[in-house]
């Protein structure tokens, strides 16, 4: 039997992706542990320790990376555990399908480069309605560490970079899981266009800005709140993806003013490091 285990970190939104097509992520250092069991046999079972997790992403991405005929020798037993809170647009599905790529490209027996990696998990979040772009660029912010700009439609990394290790990210999880129409995201591109031109040259904090006014003016948040954020310390703040979790960057100093902002509402406090780490595997 073989036995390996992926490590995966997750990430928030500087620019999201679902108006143009391009979008722009920074890592962060709660992560996705998956540990991937292969005997002789055929199948697929997945244990998971946390809830919101989607058997059919994890499936399709095996199928996706892993030739047929070794599909039907081979009996595959995932165990996912995740530091990641699902579905509050913290690219936790983007970094499952990661791991669970990663992790089988021991049993595949040929090498297997980091697009393909990539990319398995991105069409599986295509083919199982996951996302609506294959949220290419969560994934390489999940998958390299550091700030990710890309071009979700080309699947093409426009800029990939470390991160200052000096920051704190300070994110925000609501106890309502309610979030506007994101297909309205779109009346909004030429804006969405303009902050990932800011990405684009390096300027992530007013394109994370601009992003966080755009995003809470169409998914039921209230743009005060960035606004409040930046008065108290934030360099950038923004809804993370689709939300409803509320990012804020910021030097560790002002972490208790960024803290401040939020304790009036429902929900709870994460504080996380950027990360800038690349996946990981490992033979267990």
């Amino acid at each position: 039997m073989t036995v390996v285990k992926a490590t995966v970190h997750g990430a928030i939104s500087i620019v999201n992706a679902i108006a143009t097509g391009k979008g722009a992520t920074l890592g962060i250092t709660p992560k996705v542990e998956a540990i991937l069991e292969g005997v002789s046999g055929s199948g697929i079972s997945i244990e998971s320790k946390n809830q919101g997790i989607s058997s059919r992403l994890v499936t399709k991405t095996i199928e996706n990376i892993v030739p047929k005929k070794q599909l039907k020798k081979t009996k595959f037993h995932v165990i996912l555990d995740s530091e990641i809170p699902s579905g509050y647009g913290l690219k936790s599905s983007s970094a499952i399908s990661s791991a669970v790529a990663l992790a089988c490209t021991k049993f595949i027996g040929q090498k297997t480069n980091d697009v393909e990696i990539l990319l398995a998990g991105v069409n599986a979040s295509l083919e199982t309605k996951v996302s609506l772009t294959g949220a290419f660029d969560d994934t390489c912010a999940c998958y390299f560490g550091g700030f990710a700009v890309t071009d979700n439609y080309k699947r093409k990394i426009i800029c990939s970079r470390y991160a200052p290790t000096d920051l704190k990210v300070v994110i925000f999880i609501p106890k309502s899981r309610r979030r506007g129409n994101i297909k309205k995201l779109k009346t909004l591109s030429t804006i969405f266009e303009r902050a990932w031109n800011f990405a684009k040259n390096s300027d992530y904090w007013n394109a994370m800005i601009l992003n966080g006014f755009a995003t809470s003016a169409i998914l039921n948040s209230e743009p005060k709140i960035i606004t409040d954020l930046i008065l108290n310390g934030a360099i950038g703040a923004s809804i993370s993806g689709n939300g409803p979790a509320i990012a804020a960057v910021t030097k560790h100093f002002d972490v208790s003013r960024v803290k401040k902002v939020f304790s009036s509402l429902e929900g709870r406090i994460i504080v996380s490091q950027v990360n800038n780490k690349r996946a990981e595997l490992h033979e267990l």
